[in-house]
């Protein structure tokens, strides 16, 4: 498959002691054009990525939420030239070798929006997760009138038709769900595969991940977005 046109795009936030890493191993799959943004962290994860891609790491002087780097690293792909954008996160969690079974069916069968979900494989996910993400799906189904399985994975890939279209609000977690809003909007054609989760000490230990506050915080504001 020809990688040229695919953009990988990654939301970055404290992530220097491992971003070198997830930039290595998705090189390794085979893939050379990567846009990270840096959204305000306090650590080196600027310098580190900019140290393997001096041309396309960008940065949030401020923190401005983990949508807001994901639309940034999006406009920067397209402004690049992508014809496919996968975002994923910038902590490891995500096996490169998995992109390809999100870009195939955009290139191929003429997908607008993959998207990698971890329900339909979740071994090795940890039972709260498992919980978390299927009450988070319910919202996302009750509040935007779509049932998927994995409404909050960050791990997907995008036509560029759909990136010029879809218009999302939401600058923090809801981005993931208000995605969804959009497929059923504008009647996108998706798909979902699954994907695997590599879960590891330093993953887990991510102050930032959705905590089961964080995670009513999302469920407010997407509520609080269609009211006001």
């Amino acid at each position: 498959m020809n990688h040229k046109n695919i953009f990988i795009v990654i939301p970055a936030l404290n992530e220097g002691r491992i971003i070198q890493d997830v930039i290595r191993d998705i090189q390794k799959a085979g893939y050379e054009k990567i846009v990270v943004v840096d959204d305000g962290s306090s650590d080196d994860t600027f310098s580190k990525a900019q140290e393997l891609l001096p041309d396309t790491v960008f940065r949030h002087r401020l923190n401005r939420g983990k949508g807001a780097a994901t639309k940034t690293g999006i406009e920067a792909a397209k402004i690049l030239g992508a014809d496919i954008i996968v975002t994923l996160d910038g902590d490891g969690q995500h096996d490169p070798s998995d992109i390809v079974k999100l870009t195939k069916p955009i290139k191929f069968d003429n997908f607008d929006v993959i998207l990698g979900t971890r329900l339909l494989n979740p071994k090795g996910m940890p039972k709260h997760k498992i919980l978390a993400n299927k009450i988070g799906n319910f919202f996302t189904w009750y509040l935007y009138g779509l049932w998927v399985t994995d409404s909050q994975s960050g791990f997907r890939a995008y036509s560029r038709h759909t990136t010029e279209v879809i218009n999302t609000q939401s600058d923090r977690y809801e981005y993931d769900s208000e995605v969804i809003r959009e497929i059923r909007k504008y009647k996108l054609k998706y798909k979902e595969v699954p994907i695997t989760v590599r879960y590891t000490e330093y993953s887990m230990g991510k102050v930032q991940k959705q905590s089961f506050l964080n995670g009513l915080k999302t469920l407010y504001k997407m509520a609080w977005n269609i009211i006001s």
